[in-house]
């Protein structure tokens, strides 16, 4: 290059315009997820596992008075548990550590209404202990359920007992590895034995607790663990213990009180929980709780009236499927084992969830949008079949509806429809609609409302097309959608 032609090039080069910048992620849009419940949000389904004195006296809610002799599982066997809700699908499980009775399933030294009062194991047995080294050997995470009323305790109504119930749950935190879940009932004072003093005591649920302290005195010992109560403050109860969200279901939620004041656990409006608050100022999303059987724990009455596997799968479809979680208890039995019935109901409803979502039928498709954020493939609609959470198609700020096309090049056939948004930028979409390509034009499948974390939708009758539309009919924000799937419901 001659020195003219240098100067000339320096010339045109600075006279040209700059290199646009890559568009950035769109801004975050309301109340967003803790990173503990994204870790939460991933987990979807896992288990109860409702195990006391009451699976031995034949009863539900247990009064406090019973002999701790009376807890005497025959062949308890925790490995066996947990192999049996890993092989069901489930990724954790929760363990009635205390229920209202105060029985303690671990040698808890602020009481001897306990396994260690009692001759299991004489007196040296651990159900907690065992139960979660056998969740960490086969891969699930563990879970506390600590009732705070105590139908045991002498010192139950009184400021004391505070004490008490924050030591007992320090000891589970801090003797039995990582916790994922801490989870509070909302049955609270009422008849029991309170020592011999066999009366009904009432307690104030909003102040009694002092539950800000004692979430505090959680999240300080565990700080990956969600607490669970009616009102959070990580997840919310879903407001009926039939394991099912609304189907429209926002994953943020301002709980109110029964009388419409301040909320506590015990005390809300389960009308409005399963569907929470749009543009809630909370991230709360809804954990569906159901039992496999009739009641909470192991009733031999029952033990052919376990639900089927057809049944639970419903349940996943209006639980995982509308943002939230499915918490599916399981019982033990007086052998310390789970029931026949229930154990192949659980293998065939993990089938069941495992055969349908193997294979993402429009995996392969080629897919084009009517918009892309900056036109960067950074926020490419291929985006939405990579299998990643977190990667995601989105569009240009201020373009709130817009179309995504799925060509798969053939025919497949399909009965259900999976999203997601991208939920650490928020809740974004309002309502949405699938299409499938007919004679040459588009044909209505489905629509819907919120997505959240996960939205499933089963189709009225199998769809078989070479092409499927997404349209974005509503949003607050532009979408951030970081999957959609068709999958065919599966046979265990």
């Amino acid at each position: 290059m001659t020195h003219l032609s240098r100067r000339r090039f320096l010339l045109a080069s600075a006279l040209a315009p700059a290199a646009a910048a890559a568009p950035g992620p769109p801004s975050a849009y309301g109340a967003l997820p803790s990173a503990r419940q994204v870790r939460w949000h991933e987990m979807e389904t896992y288990a109860f596992l409702h195990f006391t004195v009451n699976t031995f006296t034949d009863r539900e809610w247990g009064n406090g008075d019973e002999d701790p002799n009376v807890f005497n599982p025959t062949a308890f066997d925790a490995d066996a548990i947990i192999l049996t809700l890993k092989a069901g699908g489930m990724t954790g499980a929760i363990l009635t550590c205390k229920h209202h009775d105060g029985f303690c399933l671990w040698p808890t030294k602020t009481t001897e209404h306990s396994v260690r009062g009692s001759s299991w194991r004489g007196g040296k047995g651990d159900v907690v202990k065992d139960l979660a080294e056998a969740a960490r050997r086969h891969g699930l995470k563990f879970g506390v359920y600590l009732s705070p009323w105590d139908r045991n305790n002498a010192q139950y109504g009184k400021p004391e007992y505070i004490a008490v119930y924050r030591e007992q749950l320090r000891e589970l935190l801090t003797g039995y590895g990582p916790i994922f879940e801490v989870w509070h009932d909302g049955a609270n004072g009422g008849d029991g034995y309170y020592g011999g003093a066999r009366e009904k005591r009432v307690i104030d649920k909003r102040t009694y607790y002092d539950w800000p302290k004692t979430w505090d005195l959680t999240h300080s010992l565990q700080p990956d663990a969600v607490i669970f109560s009616d009102v959070g403050p990580d997840i919310r109860w879903v407001g009926n213990e039939r394991g099912f969200a609304g189907d429209t279901c926002w994953e943020t939620y301002d709980p109110v009180g029964q009388g419409g004041g301040a909320a506590s656990p015990g005390d809300v409006k389960a009308s409005q929980s399963g569907t929470g608050t749009r543009n809630g100022a909370k991230w709360l999303p809804p954990e569906c709780d159901v039992s496999i059987r009739p009641g909470w724990f192991w009733h031999e009455r029952e033990n052919e009236r376990v639900k089927t596997p057809a049944q639970l799968l419903n349940l996943y479809y209006r639980s995982v499927g509308r943002g939230g979680s499915l918490l599916l208890n399981v019982p033990p039995d007086r052998r310390g084992l789970l029931h026949e019935n229930d154990v192949k109901a659980l293998r065939e409803f993990g089938g069941l969830v495992g055969s349908t979502f193997a294979q993402n039928l429009a995996a392969k498709a080629k897919v084009t949008a009517s918009q892309v954020r900056g036109k960067s493939k950074s926020f490419d609609p291929r985006n939405l079949l990579d299998g990643d959470r977190y990667s995601y198609w989105s569009s240009d700020d201020g373009v709130t509806t817009a179309d995504v096309v799925f060509d798969m090049g053939h025919h497949v056939t399909f009965n259900v429809i999976r999203l997601r948004e991208n939920i650490r930028l928020g809740q974004r979409v309002d309502a949405f609609a699938v299409d499938e390509g007919k004679d040459g034009g588009w044909s209505p499948v489905a629509e819907a409302t919120s997505i959240g974390a996960c939205r499933l939708i089963r189709t009225e009758k199998d769809v078989t097309t070479s092409r499927v539309r997404l349209r974005i009919t509503q949003a607050a924000a532009c979408p951030a959608i970081s999957e959609f799937g068709l999958f065919r419901e599966g046979q265990a």
